[in-house]
């Protein structure tokens, strides 16, 4: 008899989903608390719940009563209201959408506020002049500045529009202001707007149409902008919810039907629906099902359907199966349900007190686990125990030419061979290599595997066809997912394995010009005095100004930077000359770099060439140069200064390639790119002293950072610039000792001649005449003697004293 009691105790416990509980806090007393402002409600006849991804104890309640909760519904709750002041008319809320921090987006009759619950605030969004119902975002929760700025990236939109015609918003700043999103975008497009969304995990915006009772996602990005996903069956609006972590997963549903997707809508099926031990299709209108309530986590959904069936599934890459659980009524009105962490899901219902302003709450906790160990529900047992790995919940970064290896431990359930699956969700950009191996054993003789994972950009894998292959020049997204193909329903605490990989810019790379010898090292400078604020300066003719056009018309001053530049580096100025690139990740030397890169001179110095042409470099078509971009001037901010814009890997087009817009005319003008394929090199002219120069790689296949620096070098050798020209100085000395020779061999010669006695004899009488003439003679006297006085005047005044003294 008491085994009987017991069994019978035993099946209560099991058909009882889960024990309710009532949530009421700081009720002692009653409260004359009355809400202020316009009762905010849910424009639907269903509920919902929205979590804050990034911080799950936060979410929002959407029904009859909109409630707004920071600890999970643990505390007595007032509605939340919006200002009268605010003006919104009916307070109908059709969307709801949390931000980074303490912001929540609302659609409200057709416009959007901003709330800020942190500081109790209403803003109403600017730049949004026409009615929407809906706004959309991929949220990201990774640290960083990059995942914040997915973040930022917002749609609003009118459920329902005619496209083309119906407007729609974008907002990169995070919801702070909405800007009309250019309509030639959607130009190829006709028919309704189910929805536009930003998915990140693809690297594509996703367009949702509606026509003839179909629905069909487009695509704006190369490759998919050249196709669509499979049509599916849309014949009233289905509300879409992008699930969290960028896997590509999303929930279509309303109340008469859910399906979903795992590859970003292209392509859309229902779910699979396990009912003892087979597998269907599980079509929700043809099984009279009316759905209510629907609750998502990163790979869990659920659903209750009136007036008390509810359904747990698991969502993967494999599909999506669901199976109704057993349990009690728990159907009311207001009842919603959410996931409060990964296996326990939530069933609640406000309860109105009529003593207090506040709102109770029933709250039924489900062990999802437990649940599904009920022998009615013929679930086999999970096969795996245990799936692990250091790489989950990180975001990752591959840059350009980089490799990323990972690893996972499985370790299967005893006499179970489980299979390992692998997925990324951009395959267009991301490419994997997979290894499983045998990884020794545990204390009770089972197996572990080890598999490994080697991810690269698909490009470089050269196994794919070029069409397929996102462009190379451009940043993508993608996850990285390891799960197991063959998994049980009821390997509830097993979750899947995932990271976001960033194929992009490596934040903690940088370059280094190589300094082995140095101007210090050698005793031509001090590095005391450098970091003394030394100046040195720069002649007039030797530079151009940068902060303005014109000519220099006096020397510059510079005051050396030794913090950012130390020594420089040591370089004789008749020596054609490179820079030596390192490239640096984490603080550790990775290569020396071979790219394309660019140089200038930061304080405008001009007395540098280089040694190839656009003829010797075999160019194909013309190259760009710094002039190329004089033209394109852009203003610093606080200054009326125009600086000409940067020369970096966006705007560099190789002279490499044909190009026929920019043919080759001018071959012998400068090649003013160094590294790569050529063998360019500076010269210096004639002159010693500091250049200063700043470094930007322009290749764009090498990283997707703009890499740059700054470096110095200090020019010796060079002699001082002779006044006149070398070659004519040599050759009037030249001709002149030939003139003299000549002269001292052709007139003795001459004055044997008759003629030259003629010559001779009439020299001799002009000079006679000279030295005879009486006029001459006298003036020429007169002017020795003044001379003489001039030069002697102690001598005069003593002649003059004499006869004075005698008398």
């Amino acid at each position: 008899m008491l085994m009987l009691m017991l069994a019978a105790v035993a099946t209560m416990v099991r058909a009882e989903l889960c024990r309710t509980r009532t949530v009421r806090t700081g009720k002692v007393f009653e409260s004359n608390v009355q809400v202020e402002g316009d009762p905010l409600f849910y424009a639907f006849p269903n509920t919902l719940v929205v979590k804050n991804l990034c911080r799950t104890d936060i979410a929002i309640y959407l029904g009859k009563k909109v409630f707004l909760t920071i600890n999970n519904f643990e505390s007595s709750i007032l509605p939340l209201t919006v200002p009268q002041s605010m003006a919104v008319g009916v307070p109908s809320i059709t969307s709801a959408h949390f931000l980074p921090g303490s912001q929540i987006l609302f659609v409200i009759s057709g416009k959007i506020y901003s709330y800020n619950f942190d500081e109790n605030a209403w803003r109403k969004v600017e730049g949004v002049t026409e009615s929407v119902s809906h706004i959309s975002g991929d949220t990201c929760c990774f640290e960083g500045s990059f995942c914040l700025e997915l973040s930022n990236y917002l749609f609003a939109y009118l459920l329902g529009g005619q496209i083309p015609g119906t407007n729609i918003y974008f907002s990169d700043n995070g919801g702070f202001s909405f800007q009309l999103l250019n309509s030639n975008q959607l130009s190829h497009l006709n028919g309704t707007l189910g929805g536009i969304f930003h998915f990140h995990s693809m690297s594509q915006v996703g367009i949702l149409m509606v026509k003839d009772d179909l629905g069909t996602f487009h695509y704006t990005e190369y490759p998919l902008n050249h196709s669509m996903g499979i049509s599916f069956s849309y014949k009233n609006p289905l509300e879409v919810i992008m699930k969290p972590q960028q896997r590509g997963f999303l929930i279509l549903w309303n109340k008469t039907s859910i399906l979903v997707s795992s590859n970003s809508g292209q392509i859309v099926e229902r779910v699979q629906l396990i009912k003892e031990k087979t597998i269907g299709s599980l079509d929700v209108e043809s099984a009279n099902i009316s759905i209510h309530s629907v609750a998502w986590n990163t790979y869990e959904l659920a659903f209750f359907a009136a007036a008390d069936h509810l359904y747990y599934g698991s969502q993967s890459y494999m599909g999506t199966y669901v199976i109704k659980l057993i349990g009690d009524t728990l159907w009311s009105e207001d009842m919603s349900i959410y996931f409060e962490n990964t296996g326990m899901l939530v069933v609640f219902t406000p309860v109105f007190d009529p003593h207090f302003a506040a709102f109770d709450f029933q709250k039924c906790t489900v062990n999802v686990q437990d649940t599904l160990m009920d022998e009615e529900l013929h679930l086999m047992p999970c096969n795996v125990e245990l799936l692990e790995s250091t790489m989950e919940n990180k975001m990752f970064t591959i840059d350009m030419n980089s490799k990323l290896k990972l690893s996972a431990l499985i370790i299967p359930r005893m006499d179970e061979n489980p299979t390992p699956l692998v997925m990324v969700s951009n395959p267009h950009a991301l490419g994997f290599k997979a290894d499983l191996r045998e990884f020794g054993n545990t204390f009770d003789g089972n197996s572990k595997y080890k598999l490994d994972i080697e991810l690269q950009q698909q490009h470089h894998w050269d196994n794919s066809e070029d069409n397929f292959t996102a462009s190379i020049k451009l940043q993508a997204i993608s996850s990285v997912t390891v799960d197991i193909a063959d998994k049980t329903l009821s390997c509830v605490d097993l979750k899947p394995l995932s990271t976001l990989i960033s194929v992009g810019c490596d934040m903690t790379k940088k370059i280094v010009v190589q300094n082995k010898i140095s101007a210090c090292a050698m005793g031509i400078l001090n590095p005391v005095q450098l970091q003394k604020n030394y100046t040195y300066n720069i002649e007039w003719e030797a530079y151009n100004p940068v902060s303005h056009s014109g000519e220099a018309k006096d020397d510059l001053i510079v005051f050396y930077q030794y913090k950012d530049l130390g020594c420089p580096r040591l370089v004789y100025y008749d020596k054609p000359w490179i820079p030596v690139v390192e490239l640096w990740k984490n603080g550790v030397f990775e290569e020396i770099m071979e790219a394309e890169y660019v140089i200038s001179e930061v304080n405008g110095l001009i007395t540098y060439s280089y040694s190839l042409t656009a003829a010797t470099a075999n160019c194909r078509s013309q190259p760009q140069n710094w002039s190329t971009f004089e033209s394109d001037t852009e203003y610093v901010q606080d200054t009326e200064n125009k600086q000409p814009s940067l020369w970096n890997r966006q705007n560099y087009v190789s002279c490499h390639e044909d190009n026929q817009d920019n043919p080759l005319l001018w071959p012998n003008v400068e090649y003013q790119v160094l590294g790569g394929q050529t063998n360019n090199r500076v010269i210096f002219g004639q002159r010693n002293g500091i250049y200063t120069f700043h470094l930007a790689v322009v290749d764009p296949y090498y990283s997707y950072c703009n890499l740059n620096t700054i470096f110095s070098v200090y020019v010796y050798g060079a002699l001082p610039v002779a006044k006149f020209r070398p070659l004519v100085c040599i050759l009037l000395i030249v001709t002149t000792t030939l003139l003299t020779v000549w002269l001292a061999y052709a007139i003795p010669k001459q004055l044997r001649t008759e003629r030259g006695q003629q010559l001779s004899g009439f020299c001799s009488l002009i000079f006679l005449g000279i030295c005879t003439c009486a006029w001459l003679r006298g003036k020429l006297r007169r002017w020795l003697r003044s001379r003489r006085v001039k030069d002697q005047p102690n001598k005069l005044r003593n002649t003059v004293r004499k006869p004075n003294s005698q008398k």
